[in-house]
């Protein structure tokens, strides 16, 4: 899986929250005073992370879908990133229909094995043993998943509900195993 740096290798990094080397200061000062506390800046945090698993579980959805109705392919192919998700293959609107159809096979890079693993991935390292991120990048996926449906106008490819079934069934296992509990918000 290939995601941005500064996510990859320390989500709270000077880069991460967009700020410069002065505004970086201003912060480690406003933490040390206590005018920003450790639990705002952790829910800040929070929020930061659901966004970015909202947006990386839409884009793969999305791009998982768009083969399979080439009416809508342009439209969509527009507003992802597929940099960001990690596929730097032949750009999709160039594809025949039979290379489409390849990269949502089973073995494609857009089949559901592989979807999975990345929208699973994405949040059991970024949540790591927290309960905490872990619900909140499940329901990442959940809310990107139901934006693509919008995108898609209506109920998506059932590969689309495979992966997410999957992607979700891989982050619940981690929840329980650490003691937690999964309220099923797909219903």
């Amino acid at each position: 899986m290939q995601i941005g740096t500064a996510t990859a290798t320390n989500p709270y990094s000077q880069s991460a929250l967009g700020l410069n080397e002065k505004e970086t200061q201003d912060f480690k000062e406003k933490i040390k005073s206590g005018e920003i506390s450790g639990k705002t800046l952790s829910q800040a945090y929070l929020v930061e992370y659901s966004l970015q698993i909202e947006s990386y579980s839409s884009n793969n959805i999305q791009a998982q879908s768009a083969p399979f109705d080439l009416a809508k392919v342009k439209d969509i192919l527009s507003s992802i990133d597929f940099q960001s998700i990690g596929y730097t293959g032949k750009p999709i609107a160039d594809m025949t229909p039979e290379e489409a159809k390849s990269l949502v096979s089973e073995e494609g890079y857009f089949g559901v094995s592989q979807t999975s693993t990345r929208l699973s991935d994405f949040v059991l390292n970024g949540g790591g043993n927290d309960l905490e991120r872990l619900k909140a990048g499940r329901e990442g996926i959940i809310t990107g998943f139901n934006e693509a449906e919008k995108m898609w106008g209506g109920k998506l490819p059932d590969i689309s509900y495979e992966t997410l079934d999957k992607a979700l069934a891989k982050i619940d296992e981690r929840i329980t195993a650490l003691g937690g509990n999964v309220l099923d918000t797909t219903a």
